[in-house]
């Protein structure tokens, strides 16, 4: 079962540069989904390439499930418009910290290269097209009424691939010529980068942080609303569509 997309495409970049600041706190936010997400101005809309069912539709606390409107309980029509509510209230937050936690990530690899690259001009304007890439991305993808999983997973995936391979090749590149020319004043730069992206970063992603946190828990709201639904399948399961798997590599030993 892979990540829900929003997960995904923003919470782990927002994870990815906390990560980056030794004095976060750690977030957890183990959402799962078969699905791809699509909100859009009518429908909030969950499809998948394989399984029963491949697309789910919620409209205005209807459900349209495979090839037709399902009857739903009073109970579970209410439950439908405050999921739709719910993933409808999330999309500006997800947006925000989208673009932020891109902003910071590509804050912190410019420090690197600046501080280690052999040509750290060049790897900042390389990195400078992939972050504004990656917010066009976002900006298409997700505004107040509109999300598309898909696209945006796609566009952060092309940025990433197309400016990666050069940066890291650059920075390993001069962190290789500082050893062997005994490049001094590079090493000690090496030496009190981590301190420095750090000083850099830290105040963002406390911000960021507590953005997180709160998606995380609209997120699972969204699931408790998914597991109270009565609705059933054909063959009996519930709906499913999100669901909480803590990282078992995190859980306390007995």
């Amino acid at each position: 079962m892979r990540r829900l997309p929003l997960c995904q495409s923003l919470l782990c970049l927002a994870l990815g540069a906390l990560a980056m600041n030794a004095q976060a706190k750690e977030i957890r936010c183990d959402m799962t989904s078969d699905y791809d997400l699509t909100v859009n101005d009518r429908s909030v809309i969950f499809t998948r390439e394989s399984g029963v069912p491949k697309a789910v539709v919620m409209r205005q606390g209807r459900l349209f499930v495979d090839d037709r409107w399902v009857s739903l309980s009073s109970d579970d029509s209410q439950r439908i418009r405050e999921f739709e509510q719910g993933a409808r209230k999330a999309m500006p937050l997800a947006h925000e910290i989208g673009r932020d936690a891109a902003d910071i990530a590509f804050t912190a690899l410019g420090e690197v290269a600046a501080g280690i690259s052999n040509h750290p001009d060049k790897t900042r304007q390389s990195l400078d097209r992939a972050r504004k890439a990656i917010d066009r991305s976002i900006g298409q993808s997700i505004s107040a009424n509109r999300f598309n999983s898909a696209d945006l997973e796609r566009g952060i995936q092309t940025a990433v691939e197309e400016v990666m391979p050069s940066v890291i090749g650059d920075v390993v590149g001069g962190a290789l010529t500082a050893a062997l020319t005994g490049d001094t004043a590079r090493l000690e730069r090496m030496d009190k980068l981590d301190q420095q992206v750090e000083a850099r970063i830290q105040p963002r992603a406390k911000a960021l942080e507590a953005r997180a946190e709160k998606l995380c828990a609209q997120m699972r709201e969204l699931d408790r609303l998914d597991d109270a639904l009565a609705y059933r399948l054909p063959a009996g399961g519930a709906l499913n569509l999100l669901e909480e798997k803590p990282d078992q590599s995190h859980t306390s030993e007995d």
